[in-house]
Order: structure tokens, then sequence, then C-alpha cells
């Protein structure tokens, strides 16, 4: 049995989104604020029954609340002999839930005869349970709310001084659960139909209502068949979600290994005929130990004994001791680390690095919860001997990122799930584990195959009164149809970095001279957009066009630093870009992609807004006219740059010529802008952009020049211009 996929509904801006859950692992990824944290807190906060304490009216997707409002302003406006209106229906939709559809084998049937929908369901199909966070009682809500509603406006009115009278709780709906959530509201369960389970569109769920006369299951549906253990991201002190009983804190290992003991290992617990010896042991050192006690402490406690308290007899003193063996592991050396190269030489744990120790503290709760759900030593003389091990374990791992480096992140991702399942027991198909990551480190990322990531997009809100979104995009059908585009995006990802899965924008530039140098005019005139978490990724105008599904899917605002690449009308050999000779761009991004143009003269001509993909979220630029006063006595002239290189020589003339001594592709660019003309100097610039190393010329212009010398040209500025704009139009 496993979980197959949840649809989260009015759970903060997760309105309605499904989650597919992969076999094994699922990582969560996406921007800040794209709703990856919610994902996660939706699943512990309906799933792990402890938890549910926790909810809060900021839990609500915020838009609902003035339809919940709106709702209370109705049962305020009833008469006291009118018959409200208590149905639940109306609230239903406005109300977070959580569906879960499970998969379930044939050996499972027994476990789940509660979760049936019809007596004609087979295995073929999901199981669904909506797990939604409900008032307890309607007609209790309705009196509670009017009564403390009527009392506070009763009391302000009769106060003789209204204008200072600050306005009393409750005044709406949201107010009064404000204070009193916990007690009116419950998790409520019903079972779902599969017939009506529709697909998402474009990530965004399409969840079934429930049925007018739908009763809610009177037992908690998912008791005996999942077991949930969580570890959660640590966000400070006073945020109270970071409490998770025992199984959030990051302590040290001899307060685990304590824990562990007194549930799994402790020979007091349910002795059996193994832990006899060491019961012998312990009692036999405990009698030698009072026999010490009672010697050394005889004198002193002859003293005390002598008092002769008023009112009472001669007290008589007896020290015994209790040897607790699990005591022997409450210290903060009962850990120790050998030091590499000697037997005897020891360290305290705390003398570790504290990432590894916090690897090795996660490692150990992995450990924890796999031996409690395997009911492993005591645990399964603890247990209740009907309570059968559950088929399904699910660990929720919220941002481990927070607690731990970089290559500690890469070891925990690549060895977590191994460890839950490295138990005898589990080889058996029957018992299943899916762990579900969020994160937002490319490194955890980078490590597993992407069809495990599970992209949650920011949607902008659709109209006023309304949120920005989420939607969740499986990315397995982005990686996992393994067609040679599919094949490059997760070659090129691999050899790269994977932050693109985190990026509030993409630039995709063409080589490493504008890799290096955009950063550096980011910083130096688009302030805003260097607030921003942008991915740079270097690509080549050969192949930024293969990026195009990814981009695509991920719905990812990006900008094409690209190249014109002019070659000559009939034949692919390249040529200086001029106007009226019927000139191509040999580039296939602008060709095939944005603006789907291969005449030179169009795209030369082409205004701004027309640079841009349909749905204005991909830009390409290009090489432009540069207007260029070529000597002081000359009118300005018409450069028409190949490449970045010479695009920037001729934004930053008197800069170029003023360096002394330059080397490589410098000096000769320096050289070209030498010539008499303006023709000569891009004819010889054309002619040297064909030898010599850009990367080398980018950083000689980063060792001769404060990087906010450099001008941009003016497609790069035109393009991060537009980047700035829609960036904060979408944020």
């Amino acid at each position: 049995m496993q979980i197959a996929f949840v649809e989260i509904q009015n759970f903060r801006k997760l309105k309605a989104c499904r989650v597919e859950i992969a076999q094994h692992e699922t990582i969560f990824v996406g921007a800040n604020n794209s709703g990856k944290t919610s994902a996660m807190d939706a699943l512990i906060l309906f799933l792990k029954k402890n938890r549910r304490k926790h909810f809060a009216t900021t839990d609500f997707t915020l838009s609902n609340w003035a339809s919940l409002d709106q709702l209370g302003e109705k049962w305020l406006a009833t008469a006291d002999d009118e018959k409200p209106n208590i149905a639940l229906d109306a609230w239903l939709p406005l109300l977070p839930s959580l569906d879960v559809w499970l998969a379930v084998n044939e050996q499972d049937l027994h476990r789940v005869a509660h979760l049936l929908p019809t007596l004609d369901w087979t295995p073929e199909e999901w199981l669904g349970v909506r797990l939604t966070f409900a008032p307890k009682n309607m007609e209790r809500l309705y009196k509670d709310f009017r009564s403390a509603y009527k009392s506070a406006r009763a009391a302000e009115s009769a106060s003789k001084n209204t204008e200072l009278m600050p306005s009393l709780w409750p005044i709406s709906m949201k107010g009064f659960l404000d204070r009193r959530l916990d007690n009116q509201f419950e998790v409520r369960s019903y079972i779902l139909d599969p017939a009506r389970c529709k697909d998402p569109v474009q990530g965004i769920a399409r969840p079934q209502s429930l049925p007018p006369d739908g009763d809610p299951l009177e037992n908690e549906p998912f008791d005996n068949l999942i077991k949930i253990d969580v570890i959660t991201a640590q966000r400070g002190f006073s945020d109270p979600k970071t409490e998770d009983e025992r199984h959030t804190g990051f302590s040290s290992l001899s307060t685990q290994l304590r824990g562990y003991f007194s549930k799994h290992l402790n020979p007091s617990e349910a002795p059996d005929a193994s832990d006899i010896e060491a019961l012998e042991a312990i009692e036999a050192a405990k009698t030698v130990f009072d026999e010490k006690l009672r010697t050394s402490f005889k004198p002193a406690i002859g003293e005390l004994e002598g008092l002769n308290y008023p009112g009472f007899s001669d007290p008589k003193i007896s020290i015994t001791s209790k040897m607790d063996p699990r005591d022997s592991l409450d210290h903060e050396a009962a850990v120790q680390f050998g030091l590499p190269g000697s037997d005897s030489l020891f360290l305290p744990e705390k003398y570790n690095g504290l990432g590894y120790q916090n690897l090795i503290s996660m490692v150990f709760n992995l450990i924890r919860f796999r031996d409690e759900w395997m009911r492993v030593g005591k645990a399964a003389k603890n247990q209740d001997a009907n309570e059968a091990i559950e088929p399904l374990h699910v660990v929720l791992v919220e941002e481990p990122e927070a607690h731990l480096h970089t290559q500690v992140q890469q070891v925990f991702i690549k060895k977590g799930y191994e460890v839950l399942r490295r138990h005898g027991a589990i080889a058996d198909s029957s018992f299943s584990t899916q762990m579900i990551v969020s994160t937002h480190s490319s490194h955890i990322a980078h490590e597993l195959d992407f069809s495990c990531l599970r992209y949650f997009r920011r949607e902008p809100a659709t109209k006023k009164g309304e949120i920005p979104t989420a939607a969740v995009i499986n990315l397995s059908q982005t990686f996992g149809n393994h067609d040679d585009t599919s094949k490059f995006a997760t070659r090129y990802l691999r050899t790269t970095h994977c932050d693109l899965f985190f990026a509030d924008a993409a630039i995709l530039v063409e080589g490493s001279a504008e890799r290096m140098l955009i950063p550096h005019f980011i910083r130096a005139n688009f302030p805003k957009l260097d607030q921003s978490y942008i991915s740079l990724l270097e690509i080549g105008g050969a192949h930024a066009h293969r990026l195009k599904p990814l981009l695509d899917t991920l719905g990812l605002l990006s900008l094409i630093v690209t190249d014109l690449d002019s070659i000559q009308e009939t034949v692919t050999a390249k040529a200086r870009p001029e106007r009226g000779k019927g000139y191509r761009t040999g580039n296939t991004t602008l060709k095939r992609w944005v603006p789907k143009m291969e005449s030179l003269d169009d795209l030369l001509d082409l205004p701004d807004d027309a640079k841009q993909t349909a749905g204005g979220l991909v830009r390409a630029a290009y090489q432009c006219p540069v207007a260029v006063e070529y000597k002081d006595d000359e009118s300005e002239g018409e450069a028409l740059p190949y490449t970045f290189e010479d695009s920037l020589a001729m934004t930053n003339v008197a800069l170029f010529r003023g360096y002394e001594k330059p080397v490589g592709l410098l000096r000769k660019l320096q050289a070209a802008l030498s010539k008499d003309t303006l023709e000569e100097a891009s004819n010889e610039m054309f002619c040297n952009l064909q030898e010599g190393s850009k990367a080398e010329m980018a950083l000689e212009l980063l060792y001769r020049s404060e990087p906010d010398q450099l001008v941009p040209p003016g497609y790069i500025t035109d393009g991060l211009k537009w980047l700035e704009k829609n960036l904060r139009r979408g944020g």
C-alpha cells in the first residue's frame, strides 16, 4: 500500500493543488513563498494526530475569510424566532482539507475494508479519504458565536464614552475563531468516490465535492494503516510549529540513545530470558554499593538519629540506591568519538562539528522511526498484541539543510531512504516506506533522480480580492519521458547546478564572458533585481532552446541573452551584420523559440515588446544597433555588433581606448578602435572575434576596471529592465 497522491484545498496559498507522491522519495522544490512549507505543514497537521491542536485561522486560505465572515453575518442577522441555516454544506468548500488517495494491493484489502466506497470497488482503483478541518457541532458554533457577539456589543453600548471604547471581541467570525478554533473545530474524515476523481489542470487540482448527505467516519481512517513520523525544520525558539514532541529536536546522540534504550533495550522493561544475566549483574552491583553507602554514612546518620525532634520517635534512616541502566547514558560523555590512529584517546560528542552532529542526530531519528515501526526489541512487548504493524510508513522531513552543511546534505539525502528500509522484515512487499522532503537546497535536488521532484509554481491572483496561489508540477513528466530534450536537460543540470528549481527568475547567457560580467551589471545598475534570487545559466544559443520545455513547465520568468550569429543569405558562412543584404541569423533560439524570426533585418528593427513570448514569461535579448560617437569631430554612427564582446567595446569606446598595454582579445579590440572609421573598426573587430579567449577578456576587464565603470550594452540593459519590471509585477 502506498499514497499515490494527495490533494490540498484551502490551506494557506494552496487553494487547490495535487501533489503526486513517488514510490520511494518525493522532494518538494520551488522558490521562496511558493507553497512547499504549506504543503508539508498540511501533511503534518492532518496526518499527525497530536499536531492538530496547532491548527490556526492563518492556516485557512486568506481570501476565504471574506465568505466565512459573511456566513457569520447571516447568523447574526437571523431573528431569534427564525430557524438558522446551520448546514455544513455552505462551509465545506471554504475549509482546509487534505484528500489522501491510496494505491492498495489485494493483500491489504482486509485492512482497508472500512474505506471501501462500494462493494464493487477493485484494487485497480484508488481509495480516497478526505480529511477536513470543520466545526465539531454547527449548532453550538452558531449559539456560541451569537452569544459572544451580542455580549460584546451590549458591553460597548453600555459605555458612557463610546469614542474611547475599543471594539470588544469578537467583531467577526474570524475574530471569534482566532480564540476559539481549537474548541470549536476538529478534523473529520469522509470517503471519496474514485470514479469522480479528476486529473489536475496545469498542476491545479479539481477536487470532488462531498455529497450533501455524506456522513463522516466515526474512527480515524488511517489508524493501523499508516505510521507518520516527522522531522521538522527548526525556524526559531519562538515558532510553536517547531514543537513535535520527541521527534523534532536535534538533541545530543547520548540523549537519543537513552530514549532508544528505554523503548527497545531496557532489561527492566518486560524482561525475558536474555535479560536475566544483565538484571542479576545490576542487582549484585546494587547490593555491594548499598553496603558501602551504609558503612560510609553510618557516623553522619547516627547524629541525625539522635536529634530527638519533639513529637517524633527517634528516626531510623536507611540509605539504598536505585540503579537505573538508563542513567549511564545521561551525561555529556556517554557517547565519545575515538581519535584517528589511537585506540585510547576519545573526545565527547560535543567536540564534533555541528553539521556532523546534526547528520548523526537526523539519521538516528530515521533509525528510531524504523525500529518503532518494526517493533524492534522491547517495543514489540509494549505494543498491543492485537495491533499489527502498519503496512505503510511515511516520513516527513522539512528542510534538512537548516541543520546540515552542503556535503552533509548530500550524504543525508543519498542515505536517508536506505536507512528507513534497512530491516529484514521490510523486505516483505507488504511493507512500504515513502519519504517526503521539502527543501530549498540545490545540493539535495541534485543528488536524486529529477523524476522525484515536485515543483511548486507560484500562480498570480486571477482577480481582485484573491491571493496568489500555487500549482504543483510533477517533474517526472518533464525528466521521465527519456526523449532527447529531457535527456539534455537532465545532463545539463547534472553538470551545472539545480538552483533553477528555487529561483525567482532565470537568465540564460551565451558564454562565459556574459556569465562573469552580467552579475556585475545587475549589482551596479539594478539594485532591486540584485535583491532577487536569479539563476544564471551559461548555455550557448545553439542549445538554449532545448531548455524550453523545462522553463515552460516551471513557468519561470526567463531572460535569454544571446547573439545574432549573422550568416550569409544562401550559405551558412559567418558574416558581419549589415543591413539590406538578406543576411539571416544562425541562432536556433531566435529562429525556433523567441522571437521565431530568421531575417537579420527584421530582427534588428524588431520592437522590444515583440521580443517576448505570447505569455510574457520569456524574452530574448540580442545585439541591437549601437549609436557610437566614434571621433570627437564626428556625429554619431550606427554600429551593428556581432557578439557581446564587440557590443561591449562599442558601448565603452573611451574606456577601452584608455587601457594601458592590454593583452589578448582586449588588446585586439583596442587596436580596432584606433582605426580611422567606425566601419573599419567594426570589420576589424569581427575578424578578431573569430580568435582569442572571450573568458580571458572578461577577466582582464575585471582586473583593469571597477565593474561599475563598464556600461552594459543596450540590449542587455533593455533585457534586465524587462526582467526587473516583470519580476516586481509577478511578486
